[in-house]
């Protein structure tokens, strides 16, 4: 089984990250990938970036397609081009928002949401309303700390603080990592704030390999169907399909 982590953003270190992140969780004979875009932005904390992150993910599904990948998972907690990327895909295609909440909900009846930057809570907030866990979802917190200053100095206590206080304020009993990013913070943190903290990569590769493991795949018809082949232009005529990309299954 060939799982394929896509970093949206376009920093090398980000995307090494995720790749450990993954295949810690992987099963024996598993083989786990990262990669990231060819284009795109260095970061991803507002709607701009992520539109304009869309594009270097589909590419990468694209190269994935190509090379025989089993399935995806989408390493950017606001689950960036998710359904487009599943239109194109033969196999799972899997967001860490998705999947982390999902998984959230399996081990506490109330989850809180700790992210990074204020400004994308409300992205996280509108997904959690989308995967249906509305009620489930009791906080969106924001340590107040960017994507790539979270290795720095002092940006675990700053994060592990605000999980407690989502604990000891919101009655959480689980926090989700709003971003790709805290992954290898996961078990620090949980072991100091005493209830099941949840990195959504690890969360997503696992849900990825049971979903194969299954031969559940998006459908070949309905909101899931191919794009239907039409011309693209400027920036975009790399990206033109001139034919069906995906088939039913047998």
């Amino acid at each position: 089984m060939h799982i394929r982590v896509i970093n949206p953003n376009t920093t090398r270190a980000m995307t090494d990250l995720v790749g450990r992140s993954a295949r810690v969780v992987a099963a024996p004979g598993t083989l786990v990938d990262a990669v990231q875009p060819t284009m795109g932005p260095a970061s991803i904390e507002s709607h701009y970036e992520e539109a304009l992150a869309v594009p270097g993910l589909l590419e990468q599904v694209a190269l994935g397609e190509a090379e025989g990948v089993d399935a995806y998972v989408v390493a950017c907690f606001g689950d960036p081009g998710l359904d487009a990327a599943r239109e194109l895909a033969h196999g799972p295609v899997i967001g860490i928002a998705e999947a982390a909440m999902h998984v959230a909900a399996l081990v506490g009846r109330r989850f809180s949401v700790v992210t990074t930057l204020g400004r994308t809570r409300a992205r996280a907030r509108e997904l959690a309303d989308r995967y249906g866990f509305r009620d489930a979802c009791v906080a969106v917190r924001a340590c107040e700390i960017p994507v790539l200053a979270l290795e720095d100095p002092g940006a675990q206590r700053r994060l592990t603080d605000e999980c407690r206080r989502a604990v000891e304020q919101d009655g959480a009993d689980a926090i989700v990592l709003g971003c790709a990013g805290m992954a290898s913070l996961c078990a620090a943190i949980a072991d100091e704030v005493g209830v099941p903290v949840v990195d959504g990569v690890a969360a997503g590769t696992v849900l990825a390999q049971s979903l194969v493991t299954l031969g559940l795949r998006p459908g070949a018809a309905g909101e899931y169907a191919s794009p239907p082949p039409k011309p693209m232009s400027g920036l975009l005529a790399g990206f033109e399909i001139h034919a069906a990309v995906r088939v039913p299954v047998a």
